[in-house]
């Protein structure tokens, strides 16, 4: 069987990536395609994950989205029909969601956020599973096109999966020169280009608190080239950018404290147990509500919260779930053409 993924942002190489080697394992033919967005690519690399690049991201413009959209759909319809894939797999990849209605290929989309815009709802709606968290309620996924069997709904975070087994390496705090006497803050900005974005002044209060900090050192993982420019514009000796993709989740494990406006690296904290807050301006998500009421991730409201101090913890292998739950999943939509050993703990809404 040919199985095609399309990585088109950050965290989708490392989300599907533990997907992905169950999928060759099986002896299944993979493609990757991918876009020119942030650090995309470079987490490919890094992951040794081979790819093709098809287009890049419209920007934050609806008229840019829409355009890329065209343009990228259009490319990735002649790779499909070139390669004939047997099922499409994404992370809330719009582009794969169409040419796979074209030739009618059965797709699956995971996704851990509800309340993502229109491009979202229409690939949700194209696809033959959608795998989300169980803490997200069906009735929210029902109203964007994932009810009854489509919608495979899976415990615990999705960071669970792709973490497990994971062991931090301190060779990135080498990499990066970081002083370890230092208090280590790791900084995401808001998702500027991102639909579901909203205005975020707080991300800018906490740059001028961390720049101002003494015996504190901050590594910002832009999202977007313009962001870490303006980083960098500032010339704070102690506010790094990563010239490259770097190994993130290490990092996260051996800060002391993670800021973010992004879901994936907040949660990527709250599994590997460093304190986390949320600046996240959108509308609060199924998974941060109840990570949120479990004090595991913390609500920013103002920089003068943050506490820069350095903990005593120490990060230790993080045990996780095994990715075979997914890969179930996702070969649901085959409609069992496809024949997969379940794991226990899987649970599909039959609504």
């Amino acid at each position: 069987m040919k199985v095609w993924f399309d990585c088109t942002a950050a965290a989708h190489p490392l989300v599907l990536g533990p997907v992905i080697d169950r999928f060759k394992a099986r002896g299944d033919d993979v493609l990757v395609t991918t876009r020119e967005y942030g650090q995309t690519i470079g987490i490919l690399d890094r992951l040794g994950i081979e790819y093709t690049v098809v287009g890049a991201h419209g920007g934050g413009s609806k008229f840019g989205k829409g355009r890329a959209l065209v343009s990228r759909s259009a490319r990735l319809a002649k790779l499909a029909w070139s390669s004939r894939p047997d099922l499409a797999i994404a992370h809330g990849s719009v582009d794969l969601a169409l040419v796979s209605l074209i030739y009618n290929i059965p797709s699956a989309q995971l996704q851990d956020y509800e309340f993502a815009g229109l491009q979202r709802q229409v690939a949700f709606r194209i696809a033959k599973r959608v795998l989300v968290p169980d803490s997200i309620p069906p009735e929210r996924m029902a109203k964007v096109g994932a009810k009854g069997k489509k919608l495979v709904q899976y415990p615990g975070l999705k960071e669970d999966y792709y973490l497990a087994g994971f062991q931090p390496d301190p060779a990135v705090i080498t990499e990066l020169g970081l002083d370890r006497e230092n208090v280590l803050v790791v900084v995401r900005p808001p998702p500027e280009t991102s639909e579901y974005h909203a205005d975020n002044p707080l991300y800018e209060e906490v740059i001028q608190r961390l720049d101002s900090a003494p015996g504190v050192t901050a590594v910002i993982i832009p999202r977007t080239e313009g962001q870490g420019a303006r980083i960098r514009g500032r010339g704070a000796p102690n506010l790094i950018v990563p010239e490259r993709a770097i190994d993130a989740q290490s990092l996260i494990a051996f800060a002391d404290l993670v800021v973010s406006a992004g879901g994936t690296m907040n949660r990527e904290a709250v599994a590997l147990g460093t304190p986390v807050y949320t600046t996240f301006a959108g509308r609060m998500g199924g998974v941060d509500e109840k990570l949120i009421a479990e004090r595991k991730l913390l609500v920013l409201e103002s920089a003068d919260q943050l506490e820069l101090v350095k903990r005593t913890a120490r990060p230790e292998t993080f045990e996780g779930r095994e990715a075979d739950i997914l890969v179930e999943g996702i070969l649901g939509a085959m409609e069992g053409k496809t024949a997969y050993t379940s794991p226990p703990g899987l649970k599909s809404d039959r609504g």
